[in-house]
């Protein structure tokens, strides 16, 4: 789908799916700026990784959403607006909610009345699948009960509802999409699939550690979920107000998804419980499975990556990321 020539803004572009979304809508065409997180040292998040002749034709802007004024001066003037920027790390929320609180729920708040102020076309919110909690019913579908079992998830569920307020109330063209687990390059290791990966590759690493190998998760490659968010961002008969869950619709336990990594890795290290990575029991997601019909029917998108493809494009950037010494063990990325 053509983006060609409409103005659009990314909150969290520096991130994870943000950056990939940035540069997809580059190559359709589209005038971008690129929310970063305003930081310091002088970089911009994954767009640093993002290739000149791409970054080039982004507008690169600092700041923060939980500054209203800042966000009514950065939306104005732009058609589209994709909100992905949030506190997303589940244990850290443990310890420090209020913070979700602040960006999660007030960040989302603020990028509604800018976008209420300054008359866009489409505001395309990010949801997430933790919102359902552990599944009461498989496949999840949108009607699923919504139920906080972090507060990270609850911090999710309130800006959510504030989305389907504002269409309600204000006629505000929010569409609403709730990925379900996202993992491919650029992936921190906050989440299970690159901590596998970086376990596997590591020499400095004798054995893997890991949570839970029993939950159950709907692995999207993030080409996939950007692909959605394309298309939701441009749908004609988009319903404003109402979640859209963007997944496969194929579940995998954790055990089975380490098991593929380790033939892709080529990797015969043991597997070892670390009970530091184990969420409260009460807090647990034991299954996340995405009925996504409703995506497919009303805005045309489906997944056409599958899981062992996606997972062997990860370790490949792994690979490199390594081999260019740009990963220290057990620490992340190096600036």
């Amino acid at each position: 789908m053509s983006y060609e020539g409409v103005t659009v803004v990314v909150t969290g572009a520096d991130g994870f799916i943000g950056s990939h979304l940035a540069e997809a809508l580059v190559a359709r065409g589209a005038s971008v700026t690129a929310l970063c997180l305003y930081n310091s040292f002088d970089t911009h998040g994954w767009l640093d990784d993002v290739a000149p002749q791409t970054m080039s034709r982004m507008q690169r802007v600092r700041g923060d959403i939980r500054d209203a004024a800042f966000v009514r001066n950065l939306v104005r003037g732009h058609e589209v607006v994709f909100h992905l920027a949030a506190l997303i790390s589940i244990p850290h929320s443990y310890q420090s909610a209020q913070s979700y609180v602040d960006t999660n729920i007030t960040g989302t708040l603020n990028v509604l009345n800018a976008c209420n102020e300054a008359g866009v076309k489409r505001l395309v919110h990010t949801s997430t699948s933790e919102v359902y909690g552990s599944a009461l019913t498989m496949p999840i579908a949108e009607e699923h009960p919504l139920q906080g079992q972090s507060p990270y998830s609850a911090t999710k569920i309130g800006a959510d509802m504030l989305a389907e307020a504002y269409a309600r109330s204000f006629g505000t063209p929010v569409a609403i999409l709730r990925p379900f687990n996202t993992f491919g390059p650029r992936q921190s290791e906050r989440a299970v699939i690159p901590v596998i990966i970086r376990q596997m590759l590591d020499a400095n690493c004798q054995t893997i550690k890991l949570g839970s190998l029993d939950t159950v998760r709907d692995f999207t490659f993030v080409d996939d979920t950007v692909e959605a968010f394309l298309a939701i961002g441009a749908a004609p008969e988009v319903r404003f107000g109402t979640p859209y869950n963007g997944g496969t619709g194929k579940a995998v336990r954790i055990g089975e998804v380490a098991d593929l990594l380790a033939g892709i890795a080529n990797c015969a290290k043991p597997l070892e419980l670390e009970e530091a990575r184990l969420r409260p029991s009460k807090s647990e997601v034991i299954a996340l499975l995405a009925d996504n019909s409703r995506l497919r029917s009303e805005v045309g998108w489906q997944p056409r990556i599958e899981l062992s493809e996606g997972l062997a494009r990860t370790v490949a950037w792994w690979r490199e990321r390594l081999a260019q010494g740009r990963v220290r063990s057990g620490a992340g990325f190096l600036s």
